[in-house]
């Protein structure tokens, strides 16, 4: 991870950050997402949490004139010209369940859920908190109260390969606890705002519409 690093992984190194969302990746993803200052993300297609009833990650709702935006962007043109089936609107739902996916995950220490979804680079930073967790005895209980948003930022092709960056927005509630179970980190009654910036990156030659986390980056 770099210098900078990324706001989350910092939040989880102070012990103030995790949550356990551990469902339905497959279905909206395809199978994969993953990586920190490197690097891959979800397939178009799924469902919004308004398609499931879950309001835990409703993101604002985009109106024609916003989607007629988006498809005149740059950003989206340049990887529709590698991957006509590519829409921001379905990307970002993926996006937003691997989001919650990926952290849920890492603040639960579930490495091997985590190996299928990172690139190697990220899958080495998140082990490392996960290890280093463990060994102190640390315990995180977070609440994810919400994904207030999801915008991608930035684009990219080399090659065959798209790349996505995106900015999220959201809201959580942790605290750890040591050994005893004492609240050493955090506060289990405040929400705080959490912005991380993700990239993800595909091959556009493949018939595996997943998507893999590459990069992770705090805001400037």
């Amino acid at each position: 991870m770099g210098d900078s690093g990324f706001q989350f992984l910092d939040i989880l190194l102070l012990g103030a950050i995790a949550v356990f969302i551990a469902l339905r990746l497959r279905s909206v993803l395809g199978q994969r997402t993953g990586h920190e200052q490197q690097r891959r993300a979800p397939a178009p297609g799924g469902e919004s949490a308004a398609d499931t009833g879950d309001n835990v990650i409703a993101l604002p709702r985009r109106d024609a004139e916003a989607e007629a935006a988006e498809a005149a962007d740059p950003k989206i043109a340049r990887i529709r010209a590698a991957d006509s089936n590519f829409t921001a609107d379905e990307f970002l739902k993926g996006a937003a369940w691997a989001y919650e996916e990926i952290v849920g995950a890492f603040a639960a220490g579930e490495k091997q859920a985590l190996k299928g979804m990172l690139s190697r680079e990220v899958f080495a930073d998140f082990e490392k908190v996960i290890d280093d967790r463990a060994r102190q005895g640390h315990t995180q209980e977070t609440t994810f109260v919400g994904l207030k948003d999801a915008e991608i930022v930035e684009t990219a092709l080399n090659g065959r390969t798209a790349e996505v960056t995106v900015r999220f927005e959201s809201e959580l509630i942790s605290a750890t606890r040591d050994r005893t179970g004492a609240i050493i980190a955090g506060d289990p009654q405040a929400v705080e705002r959490v912005t991380d910036i993700w990239t993800f990156a595909r091959d556009t030659r493949s018939r595996d519409p997943n998507w893999t986390l590459i990069a992770t980056a705090s805001p400037n």
